[in-house]
């Protein structure tokens, strides 16, 4: 689908931050309100908007025991519909969250959740590694996330007060 200009203008927008009013973003992009409504209307009817999301920090709850890895998945592409066939059985699995088809030595990567290591570790052994296309795996466990699309979870809080010595 080809955006005009200002449909341009206001997914960049929203893509930032999904939570300004529709009259903000109707400021910001020199449109009426019923005109941004309109946009943004269409853009969501035709899926270029696919769903509004916060972006949480969940290194900072306690509570949070869960577990995100990368997988980087080397398959056999089939005949007629190369990867998309097992890219679609891939992302039906409840643990997975994200697949992309990716250029380099790997052709796609997995991201999955679970609850720990070990629900990871079945995943790949019991489900993701028995799909017949699938030649072979190799697991990246999260450890810590600096940023995420574009937002730094932990900015720069070191001590910036001048050194001062005689």
């Amino acid at each position: 689908m080809k955006l005009t200009q200002k449909e341009m203008e206001i997914v960049e927008i929203l893509e930032k931050d999904a939570r300004l009013t529709t009259e903000d973003v109707a400021k910001m992009v020199c449109l009426s309100v019923e005109e941004t409504e309109q946009a943004i209307k269409k853009l969501e009817d035709h899926k270029v908007i696919v769903r509004y999301i916060s972006l949480i920090d969940w290194g900072k709850v306690e509570e949070n025991t869960g577990v995100k890895a990368m997988i980087d998945v080397k398959v056999t592409p089939k005949r007629g519909v190369g990867f998309d066939e097992i890219a679609e059985r891939i992302y039906r699995f409840k643990e997975v969250t994200s697949v992309y088809l990716m250029s380099g030595a790997y052709d796609l990567s997995v991201i999955i959740e679970g609850k720990s290591m070990n629900e990871v570790a079945s995943f790949v052994s019991q489900k993701l590694s028995t799909l017949d296309s699938v030649l072979s795996t190799t697991t990246h466990f999260i450890l810590k996330k600096y940023k995420h699309d574009g937002i730094i979870f932990e900015p720069d809080n070191k001590d910036k007060r001048i050194v001062v010595s005689p």
